[in-house]
């Protein structure tokens, strides 16, 4: 089992910038790969952003040119962090890792775009 908790969220004005961490817990050993959804009101969760174990980073096209996804070699945090911020950006923003084919989610962090 891991356990994922995701830090960062807030209000912030439109084109301003949050980074979003996420750190695991508990049997980490195999993640495939650490990633970022999210899920604005009435709409389905969006696949944001993710990295792979190899190291490999793959951006949705909404946050092309605004987001970045790393991850700390030492803490091991996997971090998201939005620049240029817009007001659709809002939304609860999840972090997911996948291991061994089993997918596990965090509680979900919200984040505001607005003045």
């Amino acid at each position: 089992q891991v356990q994922l908790v995701e830090s960062g969220g807030g209000l912030v004005q439109p084109g301003g910038s949050l980074r979003l961490s996420c750190a695991a817990s508990g049997s980490i050993f195999g993640i495939n790969s650490w990633n970022w959804y999210r899920q604005a009101p009435g709409k389905q969760r969006e696949f944001v952003a993710s990295f792979s174990s190899g190291g490999s980073t793959t951006i949705a096209p909404s946050g092309e040119g605004r987001f970045a996804i790393f991850r700390d070699g030492v803490t091991g945090t996997v971090s998201l962090q939005m620049s240029s911020l817009k007001p659709e950006d809002t939304a609860v923003y999840y972090c997911n890792v996948v291991q061994w084919g089993s997918s596990y989610w965090g509680r979900g962090t919200q984040v505001t775009v607005s003045s």
